[in-house]
């Protein structure tokens, strides 16, 4: 913060010192190539100041990666409440730095108000129709709610969905003003199977262990219905894709234009891949230490809690830990988010990176 200060400083002295060097010039050709250096001069002052703040950001969210992955793995020996707070802090926060650095804090705050009000009608309306979820209700494990959905759930599906988006546009492509029909409807649909995958590993857990939610009719997977997870893949399908026309129609059309570093897209995929390695890590201590108890669902099914750890882990390996590992490797082999397939009629950059007049 300290050396953007300076760079702000230096550059209004800049600024000044060619106004004065222009007025005292006089003449017009003089006063006009002052006014030429003063551009371009701030222009390179603007950049430099930009890429330090990214640097500085990029030093930030590494470091929020790494406590995430910490408290991930610490998960077992969190008390409940801690270990709601350690999972959606991190995240939230990383995911408001790292979404306002590519898309800027509009497209980022459209994608939050999209996902939270689409979340909630649709939690709301699964609680009292059935549609999409299937039956079910929240305890008062979670706190306090939103008519009937607590007010965890939407951040979570936020945070979440952010992640499972860049792993989208990492696999496909980017998503901006005038992106191909392809790109619009396709990073949406590997995303919604990313962030259905985190489900898959989290439902049985959260609901038939720990009863933050009961599934009325239990299900056959560990007390949770198939339809749970049909319901996801239409409400997570739902609402990024609304993000997706929302950049293709009103979003920035040189976003991804200059690509930014893969170690960006390396930060997303961490994070994602920190988010499944709860499961294992949960898996591994009640491995260690001979915990498995039964519980029962809501339809007089009991189930083993060893059982659906196990499973859950495997299920993290299988699906979000092989997303992880897959995006990482397309990213190492030269396919980050670049503009080469997505919009062939981008004007190319100059060698300043701004596009030509």
């Amino acid at each position: 913060m300290a050396a953007i200060l300076i760079d702000e400083l230096v550059l209004q002295f800049y600024i000044l010192t060619i106004a004065v060097v222009g007025f005292v010039g006089g003449p017009t050709g003089s006063f006009a190539a002052s006014a030429a250096a003063l551009n371009n001069g701030a222009a390179k002052m603007n950049q430099q100041s930009k890429q330090r703040s990214r640097a500085s950001s990029s030093v930030a969210l590494w470091a929020v990666v790494a406590v995430f992955a910490l408290s991930s793995l610490l998960t077992p020996v969190l008390p409940g409440a801690l270990a709601d707070l350690a999972f959606i802090v991190p995240l939230i926060t990383f995911g408001a730095v790292h979404g306002t650095m590519r898309y800027g804090w509009r497209a980022t705050a459209a994608f939050a108000v999209i996902t939270l009000v689409v979340s909630n009608i649709m939690e709301n309306l699964s609680i009292l129709t059935g549609f999409p979820f299937g039956h079910y209700h929240y305890t008062d494990h979670l706190g306090p709610k939103l008519f009937l959905v607590p007010l965890l759930i939407g951040p979570a599906y936020v945070a979440v969905g952010y992640l499972s988006w860049v792993i989208g546009t990492v696999l496909i492509g980017p998503v901006r003003k005038g992106s191909r029909l392809f790109n619009t409807v396709a990073v949406p649909a590997i995303a919604t199977f990313a962030m259905v995958f985190w489900d898959i590993c989290m439902d049985p857990g959260m609901a038939t262990m720990q009863q933050n939610w009961i599934w009325e009719g239990g299900g056959g997977f560990f007390g949770v219905p198939l339809v749970n997870y049909l319901g996801w893949f239409l409400t997570v399908y739902l609402f990024l894709l609304m993000f997706a026309l929302f950049l293709r129609h009103r979003g920035d059309a040189t976003i991804d234009v200059i690509p930014l570093r893969k170690s960006y897209y390396y930060q997303a995929i961490a994070m994602y891949g920190a988010v499944a390695l709860k499961y294992p890590t949960r898996y591994l201590a009640d491995l260690v230490g001979g915990h498995s108890e039964s519980v029962t669902d809501a339809a007089g099914h009991t189930w083993w809690t060893g059982d659906i750890n196990e499973t859950a882990a495997l299920m993290s390996l299988v699906t979000m830990l092989f997303v992880t590992v897959l995006a990482a490797l397309q990213l190492a082999q030269g396919r980050p988010t670049l503009p080469r397939t997505d919009r062939p009629d981008t004007p190319a950059l100059s060698t300043a990176g701004q596009r030509p007049s």
